[in-house]
Formats: C-alpha cells, sequence, structure tokens
C-alpha cells in the first residue's frame, strides 16, 4: 500500500500528517518524522508512545460522515477534524459546502462537455449516486448526488458543453 496523507485540524492548528505506508505507524508531520508504538487497550482506548513518552489516547466520539473526532489525551479532550486529497479537492472547488445547505441543484464544478446523463427526471436518487458524466482536461468525471433527492429537471443535453457552475440537474 501507499503513502495516506491528511489534512488534521485542532482549534486553530492545521497539522499535514503523512503515515509511510496504509496501516504503519511511522511517518512525519508537518515534515518531521515520527515513529508511534501503539497498543489498543479497548474498543476506544490506546497507549501511545512518541519520543519515550507515554500518552493514553481515548476516541470520545467519532463522526465519520463529517469526518470529526474528540479524543482526549491524557485527559485533555480535542477536537479534530481530518481531510484527505480528496476533501481538500471538494474544498478548492467549493463543493464541500453542499452538505450543510438544502440543496437544489448540481452545478457543473469545472467547464466541460456532458458525456452521459444517467437520471431521469422524476428519478428519486440516494447521496452519492451517480447523475451525469462530465469530460473535462481529456477526463471523464462522475459528478454523484450531493443528498438524497428527487430529480425534478434535467437542464442539460447529452453532447452540451457547459461552464463551470452552469446548473445541470435541478432538484425537489
Amino acid at each position: 500500500m501507499g503513502k495516506k496523507e491528511f489534512t488534521v485540524t485542532s482549534g486553530e492548528k492545521k497539522h499535514r500528517i503523512v503515515f509511510e505506508k496504509d496501516g504503519s505507524y511511522s511517518g512525519t508531520i508537518d515534515g518531521t518524522a515520527f515513529l508511534l508504538d501503539v497498543l489498543k487497550q479497548g474498543e476506544k482506548l490506546f497507549h501511545v508512545i512518541r519520543d519515550n513518552k507515554s500518552y493514553e489516547v481515548e476516541i470520545v466520539k467519532a463522526d465519520l460522515a463529517t469526518k470529526t473526532l474528540t479524543v482526549k489525551v491524557n485527559g485533555t479532550p480535542y477536537p479534530i477534524a481530518v481531510a484527505d486529497k480528496y476533501d481538500e479537492l471538494l474544498h478548492s472547488l467549493g463543493m464541500d459546502k453542499i452538505a450543510g445547505a438544502k440543496v437544489n441543484e448540481l452545478k457543473a464544478p469545472m467547464p466541460g462537455l456532458v458525456l452521459d446523463i444517467i437520471v431521469s427526471e422524476g428519478q428519486q436518487v440516494k447521496k452519492g449516486d451517480p447523475l451525469i458524466v462530465l469530460e473535462a482536461m481529456k477526463m471523464e468525471n462522475i459528478l454523484k448526488s450531493p443528498a438524497d433527492v428527487t430529480v425534478k429537471k434535467i437542464a442539460v443535453k447529452k453532447g452540451m458543453a457547459v461552464e463551470k457552475n452552469q446548473a445541470l440537474v435541478l432538484f425537489t
């Protein structure tokens, strides 16, 4: 397996963490090498040794949908948000705020060509279901439903060129 890279935010502090390989406890934090010795003591309780210092780490709360957790390190709670390269890409495209708001439409994240329309008007779709295939920069991008919605209107046709932020699908 390859490297795993994350941005971890706790309060005002942001750190770039890179694990050397999947499942390992070594890598870099903000470019500085680290090696952890981790012993699982319970469902959500771990004993961690780093730089000859011992830490009791408890996962108090974990929300996988929002990629947030609260951990206690030696009894002190820390709220943490985790983002991977895909979350950062969505943020850079301005698509990360979709989850919190009522979704009325799917907009083109970039200029491109509509290769395929997978849904039809009146169809109910679940979050993550594919809606449209958009070709952009010589790559096919499958645009997925941002929420559980019903397709009200399809505003584009197969083979149509679209601009960034152009409405593609309207929802009820």
